[in-house]
C-alpha cells in the first residue's frame, strides 16, 4: 500500500497560499532550527519576490505519521490558470485556501470547479481568521453556494473545513477551539486525503504535468508515476500526445525532499518524480516502459485568449541599452519560453521581424517582456488584443468575471465607466465597512486600459479583480482611451522652457533631459485628438530682461508607467518600445506627414463604406 498522499495548494491570488505551505513546512520540521528562511520560501523567482504573488507551480514535500506528503503550490492569478490546470492531475486532493475576509473570488471559483470537474475532493482551508473584520461563517456559506453553483457531487458537499492563520502558523477544527500549532490539518489531510492510486506491480507509466529547464541535463519533466518502477539507466518509451512513440533512456530521476530536488536510483508508483533523459518531453506526454507502452489520458489546457506582437525595435535608439535585438534573438528566446510554459503559443507573423505571442492575459505576457527585459533583450510590443472565435456561426469572445470591492461613494461611477465598456451587472452586496461589493460579466476588451481609469475614479482605493468566464457574442464596439497624445516633432533633448510653455496642453511622461525622437510620446493630451509639440525649443538668448519673465521653471511631477500600465495605456496605432533601461511609447508610423496622409486615407475608406 502506497503511503504517499498528494495535495495542491489552489486558491485566488493573496489569499495566503504560499504562506500556508511556508507553515506546513515549518511545522513538519522541514527546516533546521538554526537555519535562516526567508517568507513565502516557495517564491524562488525574483519577480515572484517582488511582486509576492506565485508564477509558477512549484513542488515540495513532507513526512508527517508515517506517510510522505507531496505538495504543490500554483498560482493565485487567473492569468497563470494553465499551470493550475497541468498540475491537478497529479494529485489526490485540494487545499481550497479563501481569505476569511474577502471570501470567494473570481479564481476561487476557477480554480474549485477544475478541481472538481476531476472529481477531486477538496479540503476548505478558510485562512486569516487574525484578520480584522473577518468573518468566516460568512464565507463558509459563500463556499458552500459555490459548490452548489459548481454542481458539485453529493460527497464533494460534504467536504472538511479548517480554520487557520498560515500567518501565525496556526489551524483549529472550530472556531472556538485553540489555535496552538497546524497539527489540526495535518491530521485532516492524513484523515481524509486518501492515499495516492498506483500499483508498483504494473507495468510503468508516467505522465508530464511541468516542465523545466537544466543546462546539464536538458528537459526534465515532472509528474507522478501511475503505475510500475522506473529506474536509472532504463530504457523507456516516450508517448506524445500525437500518439507518435519514440525509445528513450533515463539519466536521472529526482525525488523531492522538503523544497530540494534529491536524486535517486529508482521510484515507485504514486510518488511525484522529475525524470531526465527525454530530451523532447512535453506536458501531456505518457513515459511508459519500453516492452509494453500504453499512454494515459493527456492534460487539456484552456486556449489562449490575448495575443500581442513582439517585433524588433525599429526606433532611432534600437540598439543602444539591448544586447539581444535581432528577430533571431527574440525568436530562440521564445522558443525557449515554449519549452516550460504551457500556457503561451508563439506563431510568426507575414513579416520576418515580428511573431504573434498569445497568451491568457496581459499578466501572463507582461512578466515574460519583464523576463527579457532583464535577461538584456530590447523589443517592441503591440497594444494586447482578444482572440475571437466563431462558435455555432456566431462570432464571439472571451467574457470576464470582475469581482470590485470599492467604497460606496464610488458606486455609481464605477457602474457608469463599466456600462460604457459592455459591462453587465450581476450582483451588488453592501459591506459593513463602507465598501461594496459588485460582480459584472465583461468582455476582455472592456477590461483592457480599464484599470488605470478605474484607479483614477476610486481615487486608488477601489480593488479589481478578474478571470476568464467563458466565450460569449460578440458585445459590439468597446470605447479605448478617451485623450489623445502629445507627440514629439524632432530627435533631440527635452527642454524645461519647452515643457513650461506646453504645460498647459496635458499631462507629460518626460521630464527635461530626457532623450526623445520623432514619434515618440511625450504625454496625454488634454483633448480627444493627439497633437504634436516641439519638446527641444530652447529660449533664444537676448542681453534683454524683463521683471517677472525669467522666473524659475516650475514643473508637474510626469506620470511614470509600469510595463502592465504601459501595455494598457498604448492605442491601436501606437507601440511600447521595451529595453533593459527604458519603457517608451512611440506611434507606429513615426513620420508626422505619413501618419496624417494615412488618418486621410482611412478617413476616405470610412465615407466611402458609408455611401455603400
Amino acid at each position: 500500500m502506497n503511503k504517499i498522499k498528494n495535495i495542491a495548494i489552489i486558491a485566488h491570488v493573496d489569499h495566503g497560499k504560499t504562506t500556508l505551505v511556508d507553515a506546513l513546512l515549518r511545522q513538519a520540521g522541514v527546516f533546521k532550527s538554526y537555519q535562516k528562511v526567508e517568507e513565502r520560501v516557495m517564491d524562488s523567482n525574483d519577480i515572484e519576490k517582488e511582486r509576492g504573488i506565485t508564477i509558477f507551480s512549484k513542488n515540495a514535500s513532507f513526512n508527517y505519521a508515517g506517510y510522505k506528503i507531496n505538495i504543490v503550490d500554483t498560482p493565485g492569478h487567473a492569468d497563470f490558470g494553465s499551470e493550475v490546470q497541468r498540475i491537478l492531475k497529479m494529485v489526490d486532493s485540494v487545499l481550497l485556501v479563501v481569505d476569511a475576509f474577502e471570501g470567494v473570488m473570481p479564481q476561487t471559483k476557477y480554480v474549485l470547479k477544475k478541481s472538481l470537474d476531476l472529481g477531486l475532493m477538496p479540503i476548505v482551508v478558510i485562512n486569516k481568521i487574525d484578520r480584522p473584520n473577518s468573518d468566516p461563517d460568512r464565507v463558509l456559506n459563500q463556499i458552500f453556494d459555490l459548490f452548489i453553483e459548481l454542481n458539485a457531487a453529493d460527497h464533494q458537499l460534504d467536504f472538511p473545513v479548517v480554520y487557520a492563520s498560515a500567518r501565525d502558523g496556526v489551524a483549529k477544527m472550530h472556531m472556538k477551539d485553540e489555535a496552538k500549532d497546524m497539527k489540526p490539518l495535518f491530521d485532516m489531510i492524513i484523515n481524509h486525503v486518501e492515499n495516492t492510486a498506483g500499483d508498483a506491480t504494473k507495468p510503468f507509466q508516467f505522465l508530464t504535468s511541468a516542465i523545466s529547464y537544466d543546462n546539464y541535463l536538458g528537459k526534465m519533466g515532472t509528474g507522478k508515476i501511475y503505475n510500475g518502477i522506473v529506474k536509472y539507466g532504463e530504457e523507456v518509451t516516450h508517448i506524445r500526445k500525437d500518439g507518435s512513440q519514440v525509445k528513450r533512456r533515463i539519466t536521472k530521476i529526482y525525488t523531492f525532499e522538503g523544497i530540494t530536488k534529491v536524486e535517486v536510483k529508482e521510484a515507485a508508483a504514486g510518488d511525484i518524480v522529475a525524470l531526465a533523459g527525454i530530451e523532447d518531453i512535453d506536458v501531456g506526454d505518457t513515459v511508459a516502459c519500453a516492452e509494453n507502452p500504453e499512454p494515459l489520458q493527456s492534460i487539456d489546457i484552456d486556449k489562449p485568449t490575448v495575443a500581442m506582437t513582439f517585433m524588433v525595435n525599429t526606433s532611432p535608439f534600437a540598439g543602444r541599452e539591448g544586447k539581444y535585438v535581432t528577430s533571431r534573438n527574440i525568436w530562440d528566446r521564445l522558443q525557449k519560453e515554449l519549452q516550460t510554459n504551457v500556457g503561451i503559443i508563439v506563431d510568426r507573423t507575414d513579416s520576418a521581424d515580428s511573431f504573434l505571442v498569445k497568451g491568457r492575459g496581459e499578466l501572463q505576457l507582461s512578466i515574460l517582456i519583464e523576463n527579457m527585459r532583464r535577461e538584456d533583450f530590447e523589443l517592441q510590443v503591440s497594444k494586447p488584443q482578444v482572440i475571437m472565435r466563431e462558435i455555432n456561426g456566431e462570432k464571439c469572445e472571451p467574457i470576464e468575471h470582475a469581482i470590485i470591492d470599492v467604497a460606496s461613494e464610488y458606486v455609481g461611477v464605477v457602474i457608469e465607466k463599466l456600462g460604457i465598456r459592455k459591462g453587465e451587472m450581476t450582483n451588488m452586496v453592501q459591506g459593513k465597512d463602507g465598501y461594496t461589493r459588485l460582480e459584472f460579466m465583461v468582455p476582455t476588451r472592456g477590461l483592457l486600459g480599464f484599470r488605470n481609469e478605474f484607479m483614477t475614479e476610486t481615487r486608488g482605493t477601489g480593488i479589481l479583480n478578474h478571470s476568464f468566464h467563458d466565450y460569449g457574442p460578440y458585445k459590439g464596439e468597446v470605447p479605448t482611451r478617451s485623450r489623445g497624445v502629445l507627440v514629439v516633432m524632432e530627435e533631440g533633448v527635452a527642454v524645461g522652457y519647452a515643457l513650461d510653455k506646453l504645460k498647459d496642453r496635458g499631462a507629460f511622461f518626460i521630464v527635461p533631459g530626457d532623450e526623445v525622437y520623432e514619434g515618440m510620446i511625450a504625454g496625454e493630451n488634454s483633448r480627444s485628438s493627439d497633437m504634436v509639440i516641439n519638446v527641444c525649443r530652447e529660449k533664444k538668448l537676448t542681453n534683454m530682461r524683463a521683471s517677472g519673465s525669467d522666473d524659475a521653471i516650475q514643473l508637474e511631477p510626469p506620470r511614470k508607467f509600469s510595463l502592465e500600465q504601459g501595455m494598457e495605456y498604448i492605442a491601436d496605432d501606437e507601440l511600447l518600445e521595451i529595453t533593459p533601461k527604458n519603457i517608451r511609447m512611440r506611434k507606429k508610423e513615426l513620420d508626422y506627414t505619413k501618419r496624417h496622409r494615412a488618418e486621410i486615407r482611412a478617413e476616405k475608406a470610412e465615407e466611402a463604406m458609408d455611401k455603400k
